[in-house]
């Protein structure tokens, strides 16, 4: 098997987005139980939904995306030709020309008319035009590739998607194995993937993913309702998605219904003991049911599991640069950036401390860090503003 790494226009890191209370993180893509734990779905506490949830848009192909394919499809082209061809219209510089932006979850017809997506709806536009052209095409999680952002009270936690492109058996060929049959396709570009565990998944998973991210994004524009909704969906997609019954306590914990809330995260941790997103969220909905002695316990157990959570040792080093001792912040935000090396808020904030020790070439180093993670063109746009900005200050006489 070959791995290509595609890499879309002005390229930013982004990936796969989960979503918790007070924490959560990527769980493998368990086998599905035969059937849902009972009463974890309440529709009762819930009104209709406001947006049209309709699990098929995932990897729906839109008239425009058929017209792409009509034009790309030639009488004497074979299949491997259509999948190179495809490749180098994912390239930089290729027809799509692709941006990365992990604003919202799309699905594959938003993708190809946005020409822009996160890694998760770069991988379903591109599974969805291998499909038409005739190829195989299969998404990957890839294992062990989490990552962090917060937005208020929320932390959203990230994986990972790529895809698995295939050309159908040729049935007149000599060659007992075809080993360019299979290729990876990677949306983050500038590393290598050899080596790295990846995890075939089906299509209801790759649906309930995408539902999983809508429900996370509702979740974050306070649209609550509708959160339920694409979080229900998610969970009818594939039992097995621990993330998306996660999310579904999630937004129980937050319109307050408290039972419902630790229904859910207990229905992850039988399933997943070590899953420090739902225990996370359960310490905090014993908490709130009173239950201190209880959640005291799992406390522990979490702790033990995760001694600082995201972001911890980053809020620390930021109180110890407001109290003046930027040394000590310098040192917390560095053992935060051993926990999440491509978080561009900690880049960002080394950048601060080592400005402010006169480091400048430190500071731009991070600042370009800073740049080259950020998830979102908003987001790229405000480092790369303030790296323009270091660099015309170090240049003034």
């Amino acid at each position: 098997m070959n791995i290509v790494a595609v890499t879309p226009e002005n390229p930013m890191r982004l990936s796969l987005l989960l979503v918790l209370a007070a924490l959560a993180s990527l769980a493998g893509c368990a086998t599905p139980p035969p059937t849902l734990p009972p009463g974890l779905l309440e529709d009762a506490l819930f009104a209709p939904p406001q947006t049209r949830i309709d699990p098929e848009e995932a990897l729906a192909v839109s008239p425009a995306m058929r017209e792409f394919v009509a034009r790309t499809r030639a009488p004497s082209r074979r299949a491997s030709d259509l999948r190179a061809v495809l490749l180098n219209d994912l390239q930089a510089g290729g027809r799509l020309r692709l941006a990365y932006d992990a604003s919202s979850t799309r699905n594959a017809a938003e993708a190809f008319e946005a020409r822009a997506g996160n890694c998760l709806s770069l991988a379903l536009m591109t599974a969805a035009l291998a499909r038409e052209m005739g190829l195989e095409a299969t998404l990957q999680s890839v294992q062990g590739e989490e990552s962090y952002t917060r937005l208020g009270d929320l932390v959203f936690a990230s994986g990972h998607v790529n895809l698995l492109l295939a050309r159908p058996l040729n049935p007149h060929s000599h060659l007992a194995v075809d080993a360019d049959r299979e290729l990876t396709v990677d949306f983050l570009p500038g590393r290598s993937l050899r080596g790295q565990r990846v995890q075939r998944i089906s299509d209801a998973a790759a649906k309930a993913m995408y539902l999983n991210n809508r429900a996370a994004e509702t979740l974050e524009q306070g649209l609550g309702t509708d959160a339920y909704w694409f979080a229900r969906a998610a969970v009818l997609q594939d039992p097995g998605y621990l993330p998306a019954v996660n999310t579904l306590g999630v937004v129980y914990l937050r319109h307050g219904h408290l039972v419902a809330a630790e229904r859910a995260f207990r229905a992850v941790l039988d399933q997943a003991p070590r899953h420090v997103s739902a225990m996370a969220n359960l310490v905090q909905t014993l908490g709130r049911e009173g239950r201190q002695a209880e959640a005291q316990t799992w406390a522990l157990r979490l702790q033990a599991l995760q001694p600082h959570p995201p972001f911890q040792l980053l809020d620390q080093g930021r109180a110890a640069f407001a109290a003046g001792d930027v040394n000590q912040a310098r040192e917390l935000f560095t053992a935060e950036l051993r926990q999440q090396p491509h978080q561009p808020e900690v880049h960002f904030w080394l950048a601060v401390a080592h400005q402010r020790l006169g480091q400048g070439a430190l500071a731009e180093a991070h600042l370009v860090q800073a740049a080259d993670h950020s998830t979102t063109p908003a987001m790229h746009a405000l480092y790369a503003g303030k790296l323009q900005r270091l660099r015309a200050a170090s240049r003034t006489p």
